[in-house]
């Protein structure tokens, strides 16, 4: 029980918070969501990926197991949400949003609180739930904009149209000047990092402002199925994968932990960016988040049951 509560006031109430600052400047500013959409991805996001592409030390080997664990379960996530969005009979551009939803798990905001919390700053734990952001990150702002862009546009458009974000090139200079060890002037990472740090607040804000114009009356059916995918189903597929590859100790824990966290904020971000069922999928972000307190407490416990 005090486990339970540490977890809602250090890492739920922060969010709820941010996302309440963003809720009420809506309903008394009106902001411009797909303003702040496009702060996100053309702005934030890629300094964000920069920083943490950059500034990340870890074995090969270690990225080598994640790097798979990550393949083999966002797959699995893919086929299941694809096989439920067709079972439910969504059209092609619901059923993208669905399928992101249980793909694109928030392990940002998040994750790596709650990394920090469960293991008390261990470098190994936290060095596991960076790749993982990052991996995430890169999937998310890669397949996760081509799958929403194509629904509209075409594959080959949305493909050229990936080509023009500038997330694709702030992951190519954040790995080259990683592995080249490039030393960056101070004038040039000071600025990154302010900007990769306000990413989390203004992702939390532009929800916050996208719950403000929800309307919960109806649909919360086809939520509920994201929800149990993402919340319950992920974490059964992880510790599976996990068993299969024989991990254990602090990356088999870290791993089962990572995979429990609730839909990323960025799924709704670009949704909202393309247009593309922006209030469902802010829906399953705001729910799933809630939910959570109960799913990843329990992750946590049976974590250290398991592998602690």
């Amino acid at each position: 029980m005090e486990e339970f509560l540490t977890i809602l006031k250090d890492i739920i109430l922060p969010i709820f918070i941010i996302m309440g600052i963003g809720f009420f400047m809506q309903k008394k500013f009106h902001l411009n969501l797909q303003t702040l959409a496009k702060l996100n991805i053309y702005f934030l996001v890629p300094g964000f990926i920069f920083v943490k592409l950059y500034s990340t030390h870890f074995s090969g080997q270690l990225l080598l197991h994640i790097v798979a664990f990550f393949i083999v379960y966002v797959l699995i996530l893919f086929v299941i949400g694809s096989l439920t969005g067709k079972l439910l009979g969504f059209d092609k551009g619901k059923s993208t949003t669905f399928s992101n939803s249980v793909m694109f798990f928030n392990s940002g905001n998040y994750g790596v609180p709650v990394n920090d919390l469960v293991f008390k700053s261990d470098p190994l734990a936290m060095s596991i739930q960076v790749i993982v952001l990052t991996l995430q990150n890169i999937f998310l702002f890669s397949y996760g904009i081509f799958s929403l862009q194509s629904v509209n546009i075409g594959k080959m458009q949305a493909l050229l149209g990936y080509f023009k974000m500038p997330v694709l090139y702030a992951m190519l200079a954040g790995v080259i000047l990683n592995i080249t060890h490039v030393p960056l002037p101070s004038f040039v990472w000071v600025p990154a990092n302010y900007i990769a740090d306000a990413m989390i607040a203004i992702a939390l804000i532009t929800l916050g402002a996208q719950v403000a114009q929800l309307r919960l009356s109806a649909g919360l059916s086809s939520v509920y199925f994201s929800l149990i995918i993402r919340l319950i189903i992920g974490p059964i597929i992880a510790l599976g994968i996990i068993y299969l590859f024989q991990m254990e100790g602090t990356a088999a824990q870290a791993l089962f932990i990572a995979s429990a966290m609730p839909t990323s904020v960025n799924s709704s971000v670009i949704a909202q960016e393309y247009n593309n069922y922006p209030t469902f999928a802010a829906q399953i972000v705001l729910f799933s988040t809630l939910f959570s307190t109960i799913t990843v407490t329990a992750v946590i416990y049976l974590s250290r049951i398991l592998f602690g």
